[in-house]
């Protein structure tokens, strides 16, 4: 038996927790993900070396899965634009049943395999792309149709499964095994299966794209301001990063269509806007290289 499907011996008597022991518990769990992505953070940091090359070329990052784990997929391709002002066009997220099993759940969709070739296929993966395939198991037929087609046609293949020894794993190019183990509801893998997966491609998504300029230091500079909020954090990092006022800081902003990275090389240059996109361009979108020109 899969090790999420296995019964968790420590807590054959959840049903009759005291509530705030019950919350513990499941609390507690959790922490296991955490171990089990460092566990596997060397897999991790290997697939972000191996991505990096393709996105530099244009490939896109394409996430596919089912269930709960084609769920998450969806959420950490959808955050890569307002974050990162990563093109929409280059985060796709392919989910067992289409798009309505983000909300409901599609019965069987899962198990065909053939499918998930197909949805693969008809997305014209090439092989610039990296295809990112989630499964708790490890042998879901839908993600390891995709999988495989995606292999026949030379892109990336990064596999993340919950279970040792998995075929998603085994199949990709370059495999992450979150070994969480047994779940405390068990088979319920939307809990610390879930969460591992959730942390996992966080740190592939942020570290790849801290690799590709995204980042100045920790300061998040190629943010999409696409609302109030995301205005005012604009500003504020822009005055952070330059020391200038809030009130310096939003002028040169609102000449760059508050474009964090130009207002801070523009400011910390004292040169126009202008100017500083094309000391940007020829760093490669790197503030720091942009500053040292």
């Amino acid at each position: 038996m899969l090790k999420t499907e296995t019964p968790a011996q420590d807590h054959a008597l959840l049903d009759q927790y005291p509530t705030a022991e019950l919350v513990n518990a499941l609390v507690d769990d959790q922490l296991n993900a955490v171990n089990a992505v460092r566990a596997a953070g060397p897999r991790i940091a290997a697939a972000v070396a191996a991505a990096l090359p393709r996105m530099e070329a244009g490939g896109r990052l394409i996430y596919v899965g089912a269930g709960t784990s084609g769920r998450l997929g969806l959420l950490d391709s959808v955050e890569l634009y307002p974050t990162f002002s990563w093109p929409h066009g280059r985060a796709v997220a392919l989910l067992a049943g289409g798009s309505d099993a983000m909300f409901v759940a599609v019965e069987g969709a899962e198990d065909d395999i053939e499918q998930g070739a197909a949805d693969l296929r008809a997305v014209d993966v090439c092989k610039d792309d990296v295809v990112l395939l989630i499964a708790a198991s490890g042998a879901t037929p839908y993600v390891l149709g995709a999988l495989r087609a995606a292999r026949a046609i030379g892109a990336l293949t990064i596999g993340f499964a919950n279970n040792t020894d998995a075929p998603v794993a085994n199949e990709a190019e370059i495999g992450v095994t979150l070994d969480t183990g047994p779940e405390i509801i068990s088979g319920s893998t939307r809990l610390k299966a879930g969460t591992s997966q959730k942390i996992a491609l966080n740190t592939f998504s942020s570290a790849l794209m801290v690799r590709l300029n995204k980042v100045y230091g920790n300061l998040m500079v190629d943010l999409k301001a696409t609302n109030a909020k995301l205005v005012r954090r604009a500003i504020r990092l822009t005055a952070f990063a330059t020391g200038a006022d809030e009130e310096a800081a939003r002028a040169v902003l609102e000449q760059c269509e508050f474009h964090v990275k130009t207002a801070i090389v523009a400011l910390s240059k004292q040169i126009n806007v202008e100017q500083a996109r094309a000391l940007l361009e020829t760093a490669r979108g790197s503030v720091r290289q942009a500053l040292a020109q």
